[in-house]
């Protein structure tokens, strides 16, 4: 019998999140839409959900980012930062890392002087 789950919440971790709308007055929520939705480079297109909010903390200090900051942030941290032609390098954007290949031409060479030197012995 299968089991019922109509008393968990419906979480929103694995569904893509539409990046914000462009704004003069930008928010410290919009900055983090931006790099749920991928916008930033920094990780995959998903909801991250965080203990607090990003910031909280300037809030609880007395001193919230201003509207101009923030859109110096999103601009920064934006598609401007990849204008350049700048590879992302995360594999969360489906680019090839070349690390991995690396990585590999690595592990084959330290698996052919094992097996090179079993062999000579």
């Amino acid at each position: 019998m299968a089991e019922s789950h109509a008393d968990l919440p419906p979480t929103r971790t694995i569904q893509p999140i539409d990046p914000p709308p462009p704004s003069s007055a930008s928010t410290t929520a919009q900055l983090k839409a931006d790099i749920d939705s991928g916008r930033t480079g920094d990780k995959a297109e998903v909801f991250d959900p965080g203990l607090s909010p990003l910031g909280t903390d300037d809030e609880a200090a007395g001193h919230p980012p201003s509207p101009e900051r923030v859109n110096l942030a999103r601009k920064a941290e934006g598609q401007d930062r990849f204008a350049g032609g700048a590879e992302r390098a995360s594999y969360a954007h489906h680019r090839q890392n070349k690390a991995q290949w690396g990585f590999v031409a690595f592990i084959v060479l330290a698996a052919l002087i094992f097996v090179s030197v079993y062999w000579l012995k």
